[in-house]
């Protein structure tokens, strides 16, 4: 198996989604009313969706060929191709747990001034935002406060209380939680049906408790299984 389940599984629609709908509901909304805010933050458990919800929302942002009144991206236009690849230059990720300086935040400050190279926004996700330093929060804040009109930061964090009052205060907060047991088989489900895997009823059933409400665990469990 050249790639792990849960990145082959991974959503490329809002469709896709296993659970947190209400989450999704707002979001969705939000791209069909063109009312797509500069900030949000998405926090919960490991293996709840944020990073997942995070790289599909920035694509739908950007898609040049998303049909009026409709959230979903084409996944054929340039921009939803280089996403697939990991190549679109308008969507930075930043994984906080290694770029936690205040310089890193500095650097991060000049390059929002530039517009973006493809899409209609540059959207920067920022992974673990809770890992950030005192001096890279409060230059974060800074830009956060007065961020350019085609800049849309997505910040994603398992520690919330480990996240300055100040930058949330600045963001559209969305609590993702852990999914439930029978989701989780559901999703599992599919994935064997389609990797063509024979798996007992109870064997899905025991990694999806012991995932304990995480699908990036389960689908990496039934990898590891597989």
């Amino acid at each position: 198996m050249s790639t792990t389940l849960y990145r082959k599984y991974r959503p490329q629609t809002f469709a896709d989604v296993v659970g947190q709908k209400h989450i999704v509901a707002t979001l969705t909304s939000a791209l069909k009313l063109g009312r797509v805010g500069q900030a949000y933050l998405f926090t919960g458990p490991r293996g709840t969706g944020k990073t997942t919800l995070a790289r599909l929302f920035a694509k739908a942002i950007n898609c040049s060929d998303r049909k009026k009144n409709d959230a979903e991206p084409c996944n054929k236009c340039q921009h939803c191709l280089l996403m697939a690849e990991g190549r679109s230059l308008d969507i930075i990720e930043i994984d906080a747990a290694s770029h936690t300086g205040v310089d890193n935040i500095r650097e991060l400050r000049e390059t929002v001034k530039l517009p973006p190279t493809l899409g209609s926004h540059k959207v920067y996700i920022i992974d673990e935002v809770h890992m950030l330093s005192i001096g890279a929060f409060n230059a974060l804040l800074k830009t956060l406060e007065e961020p350019p009109a085609h800049v849309v930061f997505i910040l994603a964090t398992t520690a919330l209380h480990k996240v300055p009052d100040t930058i949330i205060s600045r963001c559209q907060r969305f609590d993702l939680s852990r999914f439930p047991v029978k989701l989780i088989i559901e999703k599992l489900e599919r994935i064997a049906k389609q990797e063509k895997l024979k798996i007992d009823p109870g064997a899905l059933e025991m990694i999806a408790l012991t995932a304990e409400g995480g699908m990036r665990d389960a689908e990496s469990l039934l990898t590891q299984i597989a």
